[in-house]
């Protein structure tokens, strides 16, 4: 079966910038490719702070799921802080496959970044 169980991105931030009704925002983007729900949690990593944790959702089997970062509280009620560098921990109950976009609004010409995570696993 394609996919695994962790993980990690390594460069995220989130710009607090807005143009032409769009924001600027991350998504974690899931494939599950399994017969059963994929359970996520993610787990947020700063330069200069603690991580923070708390942070679910879920992906259906045989679906996708574009976690949006922006929008994503954790189990206190959180949202991933912006204008500040983070990285990722995405861990699921099954393999998944995981990708990493970013939206940037902050120029006129708007940009649009992706990239496979890493994993090990």
């Amino acid at each position: 079966m394609l996919g695994k169980t962790e993980w990690a991105i390594s460069d995220g931030f989130m710009s607090a910038s807005n143009s032409g009704g769009y924001d600027s925002h991350e998504a974690v983007c899931v494939l599950n490719l399994s017969d059963k729900t994929a359970n996520v949690a993610i787990t947020v990593y700063f330069e200069d702070s603690e991580p923070l944790t708390g942070f679910t959702a879920r992906c259906g089997a045989a679906r996708t799921n574009h976690i949006r970062l922006d929008k994503i509280k954790n189990a206190n009620g959180m949202p991933i802080p912006k204008e500040k560098p983070y990285a990722l921990l995405v861990q699921s109950d099954v393999p998944i496959v995981v990708q990493h976009s970013r939206m940037d609004v902050t120029q006129a010409d708007m940009t649009l970044m992706s990239t496979i995570a890493y994993t090990n696993r």
